[in-house]
């Protein structure tokens, strides 16, 4: 994600020299103008390409948050820096735009995390119309319905990238790697580093090094709770992620989905 010079709403910042993101409490009214968002984002990876170079992979979260043709211009204008996937493009209810979106841009699409049944995502597998899926595990039912959605994906020529972002617990991204691990047609991994409270608290924890995700050889997942050392760390009292807030446009309109 990036930010947007003078807006702000989740992964951004309101800093009008920054697209830095943001940690802690975010404010009720979180402003974004999607048209805006759109015009920046090639300039960022017209950026990043040039420094970066070509061996370096970018990937890009939509997070759904701009209108479908809008979208679809947008991948359009991301295809000469060869993304390894954008993300969730579109949200669930417009599903059926995917077969739009897949019929004009050759970039690779990822889409799963706010998915919560087969419903919604067997007919982009089915059409072959995504190229990762992205689900959360939790919210279809943990790892042996995952296990099957992979198998699944594997038929059809899609790779994993379960979702794993910061909120993730150690446990969550266990089972994440438990699943990688078992999967032929694994993708990515998102991660985010643990601090070392969370590490003290949850013994076990892999390990993160040159890019990769190292697990041990304990038994099951590999990692356990210390319930005695988590009470020594309370739940912020701040709304968490700033109790997702809805998003605005300047004019104080809802930005939809």
């Amino acid at each position: 994600q990036t930010g947007v010079p003078g807006q702000s709403t989740y992964g951004t910042t309101t800093d009008l020299q920054s697209s830095s993101t943001v940690d802690g409490p975010l404010s009720p009214q979180s402003l974004f103008e999607p048209a805006d968002y759109a015009r920046l984002v090639p300039r960022l990876f017209d950026f990043a390409r040039n420094e970066l170079g070509d061996e370096v992979e970018l990937l890009h979260d939509i997070h759904e948050r701009i209108p479908a043709p809008m979208a679809i211009q947008l991948a359009k204008d991301l295809e000469p820096y060869r993304l390894f996937f954008l993300e969730d493009p579109l949200p669930p209810e417009e599903l059926s735009l995917f077969r739009h979106f897949r019929n004009h841009t050759a970039i690779p699409l990822a889409m799963g995390e706010l998915f919560t049944n087969l419903n919604e995502y067997l007919p982009l597998i089915r059409e072959q119309l995504i190229d990762f899926i992205r689900v959360h595990l939790s919210e279809i039912g943990g790892l042996t319905p995952a296990r099957k959605l992979a198998a699944t994906c594997e038929l059809f020529g899609i790779r994993t990238a379960w979702h794993g972002p910061g909120d993730t617990s150690p446990i969550g991204h266990a089972a994440n790697l438990a699943l990688d691990l078992a999967s032929p047609n694994f993708g990515i991994q998102e991660f985010t580093p643990f601090n070392q409270a969370t590490l003290d608290v949850f013994p076990g924890c892999f390990e993160f090094r040159d890019g990769c995700l190292w697990p041990n050889d304990r038994p099951g997942w590999g990692i356990d709770i210390d319930e005695q050392l988590a009470m020594q760390f309370p739940f912020p009292s701040h709304p968490y992620n700033g109790a997702w807030p809805a998003i605005r446009r300047r004019d104080g309109s809802v930005v939809r989905p």
